[in-house]
């Protein structure tokens, strides 16, 4: 198997029981790279993400991870496969009975013998690399919404995976607390340069800082997989108007919200309100 792992989406197709979310999805998301996954939200961003991380099985298509296709792997096969991928979940997932060091060491503390000075040190090896060494002792909800995401960070690469997959990871933050995510981001690319970072997102901001490669995702298909600078020339009408933040594409009429008018109140639910307001 290759050393670094290529993920390639060839004609995928995916959803939950009988309904369909991702239908032909095709894109090669490079090794060494940072891919962003952008889309509208419910587009199928992290429906996709599943697939990837294994979580739910496609019903058609072919997802290769370093040349092997995940879909015929063996069991076996493919949990051997999957320990070499961290994740990064939206809201950091930590558990709120450990510290933020036993939070990040569970991959290790769970699967391997290693003694508790051992696990310590790594914990400080990875809360170094995201600035949080000072808050090995603290517990998630002693922290704030970004720390604790620095913290998924951590643990998500604690093992150095040769895959990480980011879900949302500026979602929640402000605009500083967010430049300072991309900047960790950025890092791992750097001392990490086999790593496969992927990251689902759609905060254009952090995309024209972190991405090498886009692929973008609209109603549950892939509309454009490549470079950035490409994106940004694109004249797609969804994308010129997703990329410019505009609340109809160029071909779309719409009523302006002020004339628009709706249902009012029910005149016996508005009197009962009245009356329970009035207590």
């Amino acid at each position: 198997m290759a050393t670094r792992w290529d993920i390639d989406i060839r004609g995928l197709k995916a959803g939950y029981g009988d309904h369909v979310v991702l239908e032909n999805v095709t894109g090669l998301l490079p090794a060494g790279c940072i891919s962003v996954i952008l889309g509208g939200s419910g587009c199928g961003k992290s429906t996709l993400l599943r697939q990837i991380i294994g979580l739910s099985r496609p019903m058609a298509g072919e997802l290769l991870i370093g040349g092997q296709d995940i879909l015929r792997l063996p069991k076996a096969q493919f949990r051997r496969l999957r320990r070499n991928m961290g994740v990064l979940f939206q809201d950091g997932a930590l558990l709120g009975a450990l510290t933020l060091a036993q939070n990040v060491v569970l991959p290790l503390s769970e699967h391997l013998s290693l003694s508790r000075a051992e696990l310590r040190d790594e914990a400080m090896r990875v809360l170094q690399l995201v600035g949080l060494e000072d808050f090995a002792d603290y517990y998630p909800n002693e922290l704030s919404g970004g720390m604790r995401k620095r913290a998924g960070l951590a643990r998500a690469i604690v093992a150095e995976p040769r895959i990480l997959l980011c879900d949302e990871p500026t979602s929640g933050l402000d605009p500083i607390t967010a430049a300072r995510m991309d900047e960790l981001l950025l890092s791992m690319n750097e001392r990490f340069p086999d790593m496969t970072i992927v990251v689902v997102s759609h905060d254009l901001a952090s995309l024209w800082t972190i991405a090498d490669e886009v692929m973008v995702i609209r109603d549950g298909r892939s509309l454009f997989c490549g470079k950035p600078q490409d994106l940004k020339a694109s004249t797609d009408p969804y994308l010129v108007q997703f990329l410019g933040r505009k609340a109809s594409a160029p071909d779309t009429v719409e009523a302006p919200l002020q004339e628009r008018s709706g249902r009012g109140m029910a005149a016996r639910v508005r009197k009962i309100l009245g009356r329970w307001l009035a207590r």
